[in-house]
C-alpha cells in the first residue's frame, strides 16, 4: 500500500478512536494525543492543541521515528513518549494516551505503581489468556521536560517486563497495541480496572 493511503488509514482509525474515547470524558478540552507507527517507520501523530473529539485528517501528521516532523505541522509535546516506545517495542503499531479521570485519580492514591491482580478483563490485554495474572502500571511523576520523562519511562521498560501501560501522576496514561484497534481494546480495559481499583479502594478505606 502507497505511504499516503496506509497514512489516510490509520489517521482514520485515529480519528474513531479519539471519538469513541472523547465519548466517555477520557480527552477533556485539547487533551491526549494519538498515534500510529507505518511501514516506512514514519509515525501518525496527533497535532498539538486539537480537541480529540474532533479530529479530521489535517488533525493527523506525520513525524520519523526522533520525533521530528515531516509536513512542517506541529505534533504533540509528547510525541518522545510516542517515539520511545515504539523504539522499544518493535511490534507495537499504535499508542494511545487519554486522560481519563480514574487514571489521574489513581496516581494521587498509589505513590509508585498499581497493581492489577486476578481480574478476569486482563485477559482483554494482548497475550494474556488467564485471569490468575498480575500485572504491574507503575505510575511516574509528571514533568513538563518530555525528554527527561521519556527517558526515565524508557529506563523502567528496559528493566521490566509484561508492560501494557503506564500512569503520569496527575496527567493520563498511555497504552499501546499491535494496531489502533488493539490499543483501543487496552484503553477501555485498563479504564475499567482503574475504576475498579478506586471503587475497591473506597470501599476499603470506610
Amino acid at each position: 500500500m502507497p505511504i499516503n493511503q496506509e497514512f489516510e488509514a490509520r489517521a482514520t482509525e485515529l480519528i474513531e478512536a479519539g471519538r469513541f474515547i472523547h465519548a466517555r470524558g477520557w480527552v477533556p478540552a485539547t487533551s491526549g494525543n494519538f498515534s500510529a507507527r507505518l511501514s516506512d517507520g514514519s509515525i501518525a501523530i496527533t497535532v498539538s492543541g486539537k480537541h480529540k473529539g474532533g479530529l479530521t485528517l489535517d488533525d493527523i501528521m506525520r513525524v520519523d521515528g526522533e520525533g521530528r516532523t515531516l509536513d512542517g505541522k506541529k505534533p504533540s509535546a509528547e510525541t518522545l513518549l510516542h517515539t520511545s516506545l515504539y523504539r522499544l517495542y518493535p511490534w507495537v503499531r499504535s499508542v494511545l494516551h487519554p486522560h481519563s479521570p480514574n487514571a489521574t485519580l489513581v496516581s494521587r492514591l498509589f505513590a509508585d505503581e498499581l497493581v492489577l491482580e486476578d481480574y478476569e478483563l486482563l485477559k482483554a490485554l494482548e497475550g494474556i489468556d488467564t485471569h490468575a495474572t498480575r500485572l504491574v502500571v507503575p505510575i511516574f511523576p509528571n514533568d513538563q521536560n518530555i525528554a527527561r520523562l521519556s527517558l526515565k519511562v524508557e529506563k523502567h521498560i528496559e528493566t521490566h517486563s509484561n508492560l501494557y501501560g503506564y500512569i503520569i501522576a496527575g496527567h493520563g496514561f498511555y497504552t499501546w497495541g499491535s494496531s489502533v484497534q488493539d490499543a483501543l481494546r487496552h484503553v477501555e480495559a485498563l479504564e475499567y480496572l482503574f475504576d475498579i481499583e478506586m471503587r475497591l479502594h473506597g470501599l476499603r478505606s470506610k
